[in-house]
């Protein structure tokens, strides 16, 4: 099922200024899992701001202990997004976890009062209250992620949703020629 974009009067203007948020991980789980492919965070970057006054992006990522992503890292702050990591936390049971989601919230209320955009790119539902808090402040609150695996309340609450699902070989990088040009 497709998810048709159910905004029909959000206004996009070259003087609004736009703070991007972007949740690496779960962009990255997504295409992984739906594609098997990775984020083209440029391209992602370019459609978020469509033409507008970019304020600040910034990335929140994940280190691990081999620090094989630094590259990525790199790539990313070449594209002048900023990069905000913090370690993989490992527990005793194995158990692994690498989350965000307060420190997006913090800095999406912490910027809002410099901004007249905020776009979110993430697809996790847990960023509604975020969401619907914002607006109340009288922000213009727009969503980009994979619509297959992203929340249908976060969709609705967003002023705006763009569906990478809608034209994956625009924001995707494959490994695999999953998308040959034939």
């Amino acid at each position: 099922m497709l998810f048709i974009n159910h905004v029909m009067s959000v206004i996009k203007h070259k003087e609004q200024r736009v703070g991007v948020l972007i949740d690496v991980q779960n962009l990255y789980h997504s295409a992984k899992n739906l594609y098997k492919a990775k984020v083209d965070f440029k391209e992602v970057l370019k459609v978020a701001v469509e033409k507008r006054r970019l304020v600040r992006a910034i990335a929140y990522v994940i280190k691990t202990e081999s620090g094989e992503e630094k590259a990525f890292f790199d790539a990313l702050t070449h594209l002048g997004i900023e990069t905000k990591n913090k370690n993989l936390q490992i527990f005793y049971d194995g158990l692994k976890k690498a989350d965000w989601d307060v420190g997006i919230t913090v800095d999406a209320i912490r910027l809002a009062p410099s901004l007249d955009v905020i776009v979110l790119v993430s697809g996790d539902g847990d960023f509604v209250p975020l969401v619907e808090y914002l607006k109340n402040q009288g922000k213009q609150v727009e969503a980009i992620a994979f619509g297959k695996s992203a929340s249908s309340k976060l969709k609705e609450t967003a002023d705006d949703f763009i569906d990478l699902c809608q034209n994956p070989r625009q924001f995707l990088i494959s490994n695999i020629k999953l998308f040959n040009k034939s």
